[in-house]
């Protein structure tokens, strides 16, 4: 199980980066999000539930990560890309910003989560 939190993390940087750089550059070209951009955007969501779902699984077999902030990192990662969907304007292109921004701080949270697992 410890390997297959390993990979998601990896998965977790790879997509998050990904959609977060993709989404700003859909923004700053003044374009609408194209279908490809938004399963990608979930995508990001999708690998870190996965990825915190993993961790509470390791949490339940007594394993722990070797520094408390690592659990912090985690959470607040995953609740910055739940967040627009409570918060997020309606007008296409400033919900856009507004997940793309999500993913892009949950993108360094993750990256920080990885820093302090071992």
């Amino acid at each position: 199980m410890l390997v297959a939190h390993r990979v998601v993390a990896v998965a977790v940087l790879a997509v998050t980066a990904i959609s977060a750089a993709w989404a700003w550059l859909f923004y700053l070209r003044r374009r609408p999000a194209s279908r490809l951009l938004a399963h990608l955007l979930a995508l990001a969501q999708i690998v870190l539930v996965a990825q915190v779902g993993l961790g509470l699984l390791l949490l339940s077999d007594h394993r722990r990560a070797a520094h408390k902030l690592h659990y912090a990192y985690g959470t607040l990662a995953l609740a910055a890309v739940l967040a627009p969907w409570l918060y997020a304007p309606e007008e296409p292109r400033r919900r856009l910003a507004w997940f793309g921004g999500a993913t892009l701080v949950a993108a360094a949270l993750a990256v920080r989560a990885y820093l302090t697992s071992s």
